[in-house]
């Protein structure tokens, strides 16, 4: 843990390193070699996992190097099981044993060793690397006599000795001890500090520093001393007791506290000098956890934890402690472990620490997708009159989001207005809490406008940064719902855009998952199939490594949602099985009525209507529940209707098309509308006008399909030009269905047609074959072209507005069906099949 640097924001520092590395990589083969990974935070392990998929297309080689026993293990673990069934090769070192000493020293230093060479060997304990340094060290000062093909010590060895308690020994006492305070202060250091905790001038430490630096064992590094050798400074480091050890990192770290300002280069010696009791000490990691707990949660976890550790349960800084931790935890992701930890606290909390650690309880219930949990300990919080106001108005957000999350807008509207109607004794993360749920509201209700009003005024208000940072990207992802909506694709991007922006650069890991998420929807409603099934993929994995279970759910709904598309019903409720069998709420920027679609287009698709019929039963019964499913996504109306019909159940559908009626009639604004009630009342009433009308779809899905359901209606009516009318419209839809990879439909369609006596024999895409380029998607010949021009993932992904995790999944695919293993046999494969891909780019 590196305490020294700048403000950690890891999920933006990975953002910014994986730019650079695709532009390195694309100019040449590289290999990528990794140490130490057991020290690796769980952001530097979710980052791994992800930059190896989107960048398994590059000549990259990666080379991962651990030991077992220390650091993450669990999460280390899961991260080399996945990498390993990606198709790594896992491979596991022994130490090195004698004869294996024997042959690395005759390699080094081209002769077979003395005894006296192989006893120095030992030193490294079997380690390679360390055997290897240690021997081109001593070799390049002249340590080793070489004479008939064998290796022997020579008289005089300085770095050899240097390397162990007994060299140091020849120093002056005076020079082991400055020696000795050096290495606590690190690896390397301050003149400047090893004077201060001496007790000495800089000109007094003069003779001492002479001394060590003409022993080989310090020598100069820009502005400060280092030890020549991580060996050197450990051997140092070992000739000092463990408890004298952490008394003289107590000494560092009281030096540097009484200084002054920030408490964070202290931090380090805090941790291991710090005893049971030490109130200086624990006051010093307070500190220094709070000041990173913005820009650095996940070193604000491990100070906050260590400083608990050292705590006596009657220590009355403890709670503050345990409040710091459960902030910290819950930004990184790790919402067991606060949730854990908070309830621990507050099972013996007085009342003045309570509401802290009940409001951050709250929060973890909500983002563990438990909304209903959560709302019920904010309400409980908010019951109490003395809480802080900024803790009323993180309770009150939290209350606000809740019932957003549940659709349990009675409950939270008359809240919610009387805070707008009084801002001024409201926090703004309450005003903002507030406007949100009255977006929700006036969508429920059908005012479209009015809720787009709340959502500007709330993020106008975001962007001030008045209010907690791992509040600020709900508003833009509503907004990108709001907009997907109504169609309007691009604005809707740019929202997810500026939320995964502000996600980045805050640091909020927990959050991590939802942009992928969000962009899967917005991708299948511009009929983007394969880029909606990576998001999905994409945001799932990175749930599934967090823990937070309501995005899992999201995923799958979303990849079940794709595969029937695709006419994969098997996967489809497999995907289903899956997402019921996880114990949380739908995620809350979806909600259970998207959930409850999906699951009821699997049932239809099995035949089993009467099911569907059931799960759907709330929307077609509750007036706001049908409005919210039908501003959910729109095209629910004519599904919905027809279903209803299906079950001979002409009262659920007259339902669905009044309740379609009413949002055109009241939102004259968004033209959408009156489309989804024009294929609605289409259906209904058997029109084929009104379905004529309904024909300006904005989805390309949803336009197929209002021409199969044309079709359907002149194949069933009678005249002399009915018929040919049916095999256009149907002949229309079965283009539409296959342009966007709609295999289920395509087929059903293809079977409609066969009805007619129409045999459609051309090349679609369901008779593509498995391997070779002519298995290859419209989409994926697209980013094999770009990529055959030389463009690296990212550029692709700008050329086509898909995000960098699409195209690398393009390009994995891509790879299995063509059976190659590089970007260059791709863009030889393409040279000759498509040329015009490149050609197009030249002219």
């Amino acid at each position: 843990m590196n305490l020294r640097g700048p403000a950690d924001q890891r999920l933006l520092l990975v953002e910014q390193l994986q730019g650079p590395l695709e532009q390195r990589v694309a100019q040449e083969p590289m290999l990528l070699a990794l140490d130490d990974l057991h020290w690796a935070d769980p952001i530097t392990l979710l980052a791994l996992r992800s930059m190896t998929r989107d960048l398994a297309s590059y000549p990259l080689v990666w080379m991962l190097a651990r030991t077992s026993g220390s650091g993450d293990c669990p999460r280390l673990d899961c991260l080399f099981d996945v990498l390993e069934r990606d198709g790594a090769i896992r491979i596991t070192l022994e130490a090195l044993d004698e004869r294996a000493v024997a042959d690395v020293v005759t390699d080094v230093l081209g002769a077979a060793p003395e005894p006296d060479v192989l006893a120095l060997a030992g030193i490294a304990d079997g380690n390679p690397f360390l055997l290897v340094d240690l021997l081109e060290k001593l070799k390049s000062e002249g340590v080793f006599q070489i004479a008939d093909g064998h290796a022997r010590m020579a008289a005089c060895l300085p770095h050899a000795q240097a390397v162990t308690q007994e060299r140091l020994q020849e120093l002056s006492a005076r020079t082991r001890y400055l020696l000795q305070c050096a290495a606590i202060l690190g690896r390397s250091f301050s003149v400047k500090d090893l004077a201060e905790m001496l007790g000495q001038t800089t000109n007094g430490l003069l003779p001492m520093l002479e001394e060590a630096t003409s022993a080989g064992i310090i020598e100069p590094a820009g502005e400060e001393l280092t030890f020549r050798h991580d060996l050197l400074w450990q051997a140092v480091i070992g000739t000092i007791p463990i408890p004298v050890r952490r008394s003289l990192h107590h000494d560092a770290a009281e030096m540097l506290l009484k200084r002054g300002g920030s408490a964070v280069p202290a931090a380090t010696h805090l941790i291991h000098g710090a005893g049971r009791g030490d109130t200086s000490a624990l006051l010093g990691l307070d500190q220094a956890a709070r000041e990173v707990l913005r820009s650095s949660p996940q070193t604000a976890a491990d100070l906050a934890l260590r400083a608990l550790e050292l705590s006596g349960s009657a220590d009355p800084g403890w709670f503050g402690r345990a409040a710091t931790a459960v902030d910290a935890l819950t930004v990184i992701g790790r919402l067991s472990e606060a949730a854990e930890l908070a309830r621990a606290a507050l099972g013996r909390a007085p009342p003045l620490h309570g509401p802290r650690l009940r409001c951050a309880l709250a929060h973890i219930l909500l983002l563990s997708g438990r909304p209903a949990d959560a709302v019920s300990e904010a309400e409980s919080l908010l019951a109490q009159q003395d809480i802080p106001d900024d803790l009323r108005g993180i309770a009150e957000w939290t209350m606000f989001w809740g019932l957003t999350c549940l659709n349990d807008f009675r409950k939270g509207r008359h809240r919610a207005e009387a805070v707008l109607a009084d801002r001024e004794r409201h926090a703004d993360a309450a005003v903002v809490g507030a406007l949100l749920l009255l977006a929700r509201f006036a969508m429920v209700d059908g005012r479209i406008a009015d809720s787009f009003a709340h959502l500007r005024e709330a993020l106008h208000i975001t962007d001030r940064g008045t209010v907690e940072a791992i509040q600020r990207p709900y508003t833009r992802l509503i907004l990108s719902l709001h907009y997907r909506a109504m169609r309007e694709f691009d604005a809707a991007d740019i929202a997810i855009q500026a939320a995964e922006e502000e996600i980045n650069d805050l640091g909020l890991t927990v959050l991590a998952a939802q942009p992928a998420l969000f962009r899967s929807v917005l991708n299948l409603g511009v009929g983007r199939l394969d880029d909606a099934a990576a998001e999905a993929q994409a945001g799932k994995m990175i749930a599934e490594e967090l823990g937070t279970h309501g995005f899992i759910r999201v995923g799958l709904s979303m990849l079940a949602v794709v595969a029937l598309r695709r006419g994969d019903l098997d996967a489809a409720v497999g995907h289903i099985e899956r997402c019921q069998s996880i114990p949380a709420a739908p995620e809350m920027l979806f909600g259970s009525v998207w959930e409850r679609w999906v699951m009821a287009a699997v049932a239809d698709a099995q035949g089993d209507t009467g099911r569907a019929i059931e799960i759907l039963h709330a929307i077609y019964t509750d007036e706001e529940e049908r409005r919210w499913a039908l501003l959910t996504t729109p095209l629910t109306a004519a599904w919905m209707t027809r279903l209803a019909l299906a079950a001979a159940n002409r009262p659920y559908a007259q339902a669905i098309v009044d309740t379609a009626e009413y949002l055109a009639r009241n939102n004259p604004d968004f033209p959408v509308f009156a489309i989804t009630f024009a294929h609605a009342r289409g259906i209904f009433h058997q029109d084929p006008d009104a379905l004529a009308a309904a024909a300006d779809q904005p989805e390309p899905w949803a336009r197929a399909l209002v021409a199969e359901d044309l079709g359907v209606l002149w194949a069933t009516t009678s005249g002399a030009d009915a018929s040919a009318k049916a095999v256009d419209s149907l002949d229309e839809a079965l283009d539409g269905y296959e342009r966007i990879g709609a295999l289920w439909d395509v087929a059903r369609v293809r079977a409609r047609l066969r009805a007619l006596g129409v045999r459609r024999r051309h090349w679609t895409q369901s008779q593509r074959p498995t391997f070779g380029w002519d298995s290859l998607t419209d989409t994926e010949r697209a980013v094999a072209g770009l990529i055959a021009r030389g463009m690296t993932n990212r550029q692709a992904a700008e050329r086509m507005f898909l995000s960098h995790h699409t195209v690398s999944t393009h390009l994995r695919r891509m790879f299995s069906k063509l059976d190659i293993a590089s970007r260059t046999e791709l863009a030889c494969i393409v040279t000759e099949e498509c040329p015009e891909l490149i050609k197009g780019a030249e002219a």
